[in-house]
């Protein structure tokens, strides 16, 4: 983060040594499993909650440095909450953790049809905004949600040197370098997509991108990416 501390409970400079965060993972099915293992390799200090906390703490039972708690204990000192829920039951997952007050609200979701295969959001707002709105007092960050959850498991690190990419669109510049340095310390590689307006176009993308892992049999070790002549 440009300028050094993030003003957040518990925060550090980010130029301090590994760029170690304190974060809240809400959830604890495939993309919280992900995250969870990411983060503890990276060395960050992780609290995972999730609506069946028996699943949260089987996560934190095989990571180092992380703990599973209660929802209502589950801010702390975060500096980073990374909403890992299902879109619908993303804003009542965030005010269960209490005041969000200058958090960082990454959101990986997708407002996904019953079947996966289609947006319930589109054209004139998003997930992302629809969850800014709900939490005013946070600042929320659209990330990840073009990676598959088998992608986030597995890392990074694709064939001929190739390295997933994690597009990112927020409105609060400081907040959007915390989530950049957060993906670069687990090894993808950040794109600056915008504001958050612009998660009206990452949310479709994934939704391609699912599509084709599932619908057209690509299989799910596949990433959306861009490429340049020069």
């Amino acid at each position: 983060m440009a300028g050094g501390e993030t003003g957040l409970p518990g925060s550090q400079s980010l130029e301090s040594e590994r760029n170690i965060m304190n974060i809240t993972v809400i959830g604890a099915g495939n993309m919280g499993s992900g995250f969870v293992k990411q983060l503890a390799k990276a060395g960050h200090q992780v609290r995972v909650t999730a609506r069946d906390l028996t699943k949260a703490q089987a996560l934190a039972a095989v990571q180092a440095g992380v703990t599973a708690v209660p929802a209502g204990q589950a801010l702390g000192d975060s500096q980073v909450v990374i909403v890992a829920t299902g879109y619908a039951d993303a804003v009542s997952a965030l005010k269960a953790l209490g005041p969000l007050e200058g958090r960082i609200v990454v959101d990986i979701t997708n407002p996904l049809t019953a079947d996966y295969m289609g947006l319930t959001l589109g054209f004139d707002t998003s997930a992302a905004e629809v969850i800014a709105k709900a939490v005013p007092s946070a600042h929320v960050v659209k990330a990840f949600n073009t990676v598959l959850a088998q992608v986030l498991a597995d890392g990074p690190s694709f064939a001929d040197g190739q390295t997933v990419p994690v597009f990112y669109a927020g409105d609060d510049e400081r907040a959007k370098q915390t989530v950049r340095a957060l993906a670069e310390s687990i090894g993808f590689k950040p794109v600056d997509a915008g504001g958050l307006k612009n998660a009206r176009y990452l949310e479709p993308l994934a939704g391609l991108n699912i599509y084709f892992a599932y619908g057209a049999g690509q299989g799910t070790q596949i990433a959306p990416t861009w490429i340049h002549r020069v």
